[in-house]
């Protein structure tokens, strides 16, 4: 099934993990995809495995802390294909420790990663996608942003504010035909989880393969969630199944909220 043939996909976050995984998969349903990323190495592997499924692709080196580099990247994609028909605004980091302990240069960089890069993205989707009068943006947010633990002050933070960017931007942009919405991830077999499985585990006097089990075992499912399942969840609030369900902050965490 091919729902976004034609379609342009920007997507922030897209070297690895679920940006890699919602990049393939929009690729696979027809859209061209501009894979957006500060890791050009890994990047490149995702545009080109894109372009594997018969699409356009582009990988631009982008480090979304930097509203100069977002702003090239998305001309870029405008000269190339002249429109956006969904952003996924992926990018994201992990940083977490005691809160006595947490350093303000830190902070302002989880922030400007995690937070005012979500907030560019959609900045700059906003006036392509109501010139178009149509449009779709889900920002990647975390089910850090409904509940926390100790030691996550930070992306907690982070987190909750994308949910608030979403609210707002689906109340601007609705009457112009786009909705907006987030996911909030459950936690996924990305290397950013096996980091911080190895780097939270330790705290707690836990190996990273204890702590993921414990993870685990603290959903409904009692199992993590594979990339590919998150990335089905975009495409479907990208579809127009879903053109009637705006401002939300979808939990996709495999009933870890409600356990």
């Amino acid at each position: 099934m091919r729902r976004f043939a034609e379609q342009v996909l920007v997507i922030t976050g897209s070297a690895t993990g679920i940006g890699a995984a919602t990049a393939l998969r929009f690729a696979a349903e027809g859209a061209n995809v501009a894979c957006l990323d500060i890791n050009e190495a890994d990047n490149d592997a995702t545009a080109a495995s894109a372009g594997a499924e018969g699409v356009e692709t582009m990988a631009l080196k982008c480090d979304v802390r930097s509203s100069e580099d977002q702003q090239a990247a998305f001309d870029r994609v405008m000269e190339a294909w002249g429109r956006i028909d969904v952003l996924v605004a992926c990018a994201g980091v992990y940083v977490g420790g005691p809160l006595p302990e947490i350093p303000l240069d830190r902070w302002e960089d989880i922030v400007a990663v995690n937070l005012t890069g979500v907030l560019i993205s959609n900045s700059l989707a906003a006036p392509v996608m109501t010139a178009q009068a149509r449009g779709s943006i889900i920002n990647i947010a975390s089910m850090a942003a409904k509940t926390s633990w100790p030691y996550s002050a930070e992306y907690s933070g982070t987190k909750s504010g994308v949910v608030g960017i979403t609210r707002s931007a689906a109340m601007e942009l609705g009457p112009h035909g786009i909705t907006v919405n987030a996911v909030c991830a459950g936690n996924t077999l990305t290397d950013m989880v096996r980091k911080v499985a190895g780097e939270v585990g330790a705290t707690v006097g836990m190996t990273a393969a204890e702590w993921l089990d414990m993870r685990a075992n603290d959903t409904a499912v009692k199992r993590l969630a594979r990339p590919e399942e998150i990335a089905g969840v975009v495409a479907f609030l990208a579809s127009d199944d879903a053109r009637y369900l705006t401002g939300q902050a979808i939990e996709v965490d495999g009933g870890l909220i409600l356990s």
